[in-house]
């Protein structure tokens, strides 16, 4: 078979940045560089994205931690796994026990939405399947960086310092008193080049390495956040923890002008994605920066979101299938109602018919795309006890509305918007590539797509160019850098647009290509500390 088709011809090479033997791109320096160690050490692509996701857990606490969920996509000898470590409910939570308490929806922070965390268990569950190094030596860099400190990068404490500022005025219950031991202990949150360490993250760390994750889940630290969770009026048990196992899952894709973009499957949403480029793909963009093209790509977000928001959670109670929501005839009637004015979307009837990204690869061919959060910045904002781990929050996206599919119930996973991403062509991997941000993760992944595919910008370019994000009804927010021809036409076109002063809204992404010479092509983004590390 002809390849050829594999090698991208981008109008420019520059601003990216090339190895041959092995690449991590990812949102701090330092986790790039550990993950880049271990590929030297012998390590693969998989060892070094396992190092890296730990490492970010110290050095960009803001976040993810600990406490998080994980995702990935894994390009092993000319197959694509996937890899769902998100966790469900406490089995103690349910919608009525929520309302009770006073609640109309859930909250953000405290004891409440607090869900199983998965990313250990990611770490674990690829380092047994695909690893190749020992697993307590991808731990090595973390551990160093928690117990000597390290030097805060200019985004992470511009986040951290926002954080502080609200915890300092909303949490008041003795609760929180975890969070501010561990994240600012000298009464402030650190500033750009200020030193932050943190013995307790070593500590914890050490007893998950060498308990291969049975420590987290069923063990010392399982108990020790059970019994505080409980202390505090929280649902989660050491119970919970020991039950949970990371799930292999096949991976969905669609066909984009002859590339496969492949996502996970619900309980994520990646399949926004997926239902947007289904949308598109039959139009002819002929120019990036068209009023044209951005109103397209606005109406079918929102025609996928609508579905997406409807439909997509714990698959084992979505009324919907997966091929239904992506087949061709269900897009076909998404596409119709495409007019020329800005719509407020419904979902369709397809039954009739504060987040870390990182991306590895290899000289033997591996490559992954893998997605760690805690969700909301700092997650809850519970820190347990004598273990640094903050606690996610992901439970804060359940609705408590019963007729609701994404109603919270024990045992059950809530819609989840983290979302890693690959590109292939002809059963050959091009890119792992993500971009973080909450629910701007499918519209990043839109606009990154279709700025390599139909505009030909090399992976820099795709996320260096100004993005937009539809955040509901017509409302649309774009980014400073965003064209003004364009931005007065989408207004006629009854797009309600406000330019924003800050990128930090837009997301943060990280993209590795291999050429067809073996060649890699990393990027990352403007928007965050991110780091390209190649050998």
């Amino acid at each position: 078979m002809d390849f050829n088709v594999l090698k991208y011809e981008y109008p420019s090479r520059r601003g990216v940045i090339f190895g041959k033997r092995g690449m991590v791109c990812t949102s701090q320096n330092l986790a790039a560089e550990a993950g880049l160690d271990i590929l030297k050490r012998g390590g693969n692509a998989i060892d070094a994205a396992i190092a890296t996701a730990i490492c970010l857990t110290v050095v960009e606490p803001t976040s993810n931690g600990i406490g998080s969920d994980a995702f990935a996509l894994v390009w092993v000898k000319d197959k694509l796994y996937g890899l769902n470590a998100s966790g469900p409910a406490p089995m103690l939570a349910t919608a009525q026990k929520v309302r009770e308490k006073g609640y109309e929806e859930m909250p953000t922070y405290g004891m409440l939405p607090i869900t199983v965390p998965g990313a250990p268990a990611a770490w674990t569950t690829l380092s047994e399947r695909f690893g190749k190094l020992p697993f307590e030596e991808l731990f090595e860099p973390a551990i160093r960086y928690a117990e000597e400190g390290f030097p805060v990068s200019p985004v992470i404490s511009e986040m951290w310092n926002t954080c502080y500022e609200r915890f300092s005025q909303i949490f008041k219950g003795e609760e929180h008193q975890g969070w501010f031991d561990v994240f600012a202990p000298d009464g402030a949150a650190p500033k750009a080049g200020d030193i932050w360490k943190s013995p307790v993250h070593a500590q914890t760390l050490r007893k998950i390495a060498a308990s291969r994750g049975k420590a987290l889940y069923g063990g010392e630290l399982a108990q020790q956040i059970g019994t505080f969770c409980e202390k505090h009026g929280g649902y989660l048990r050491k119970e919970d923890l020991a039950a949970f196992k990371a799930q292999w899952v096949e991976p969905i894709h669609i066909n984009y002008k002859g590339y496969d973009v492949w996502e996970i499957p619900p309980n994520g949403h990646g399949i926004v994605a997926l239902m947007t480029l289904n949308i598109l793909k039959d139009y002819d963009f002929a120019q990036r920066n068209a009023v044209e093209t951005f109103h397209a790509q606005l109406e079918a977000m929102k025609l996928a979101y609508a579905d997406g928001k409807r439909y997509v959670t714990d698959p084992r109670y979505m009324k919907v299938r997966t091929e239904q929501l992506l087949s061709e005839e269900y897009a076909s009637e998404r596409r119709k109602l495409i007019g020329e004015k800005a719509m407020v979307p419904e979902p369709g009837r397809p039954d009739k018919g504060g987040t870390v990204y990182l991306c590895t690869a290899d000289d033997e061919g591996n490559m992954v795309s893998f997605i760690q959060s805690s969700y909301w910045n700092f997650g809850s904002g519970i820190v347990a006890p004598d273990t640094g781990i903050c606690l996610q929050n992901r439970g804060n996206n359940f609705s408590l509305d019963d007729a609701s599919e994404n109603v919270l119930a024990p045992g059950k996973k809530p819609y989840h918007t983290i979302i890693p991403a690959f590109l292939s062509k002809y059963g050959k991997p091009v890119a792992p590539f993500g971009v973080m941000g909450g629910f701007m993760q499918p519209q990043g992944h839109v606009q990154v797509v279709m700025n390599m595919i139909d505009f030909h910008l090399n992976p820099q370019e795709a996320l260096d160019a100004p993005r937009w994000q539809w955040v509901g009804d017509k409302e649309v927010h774009v980014e400073r850098g965003f064209p003004v021809a364009a931005t007065e036409e989408l207004v006629r076109k009854g797009h309600e647009i406000h330019v924003l002063p800050t990128s930090m809204d837009f997301g943060r992404g990280q993209i590795i290509y291999r050429m067809e010479n073996g060649t890699l092509m990393g990027a990352t983004e403007p928007r965050t500390d991110g780091c390209v590390a190649a050998w």
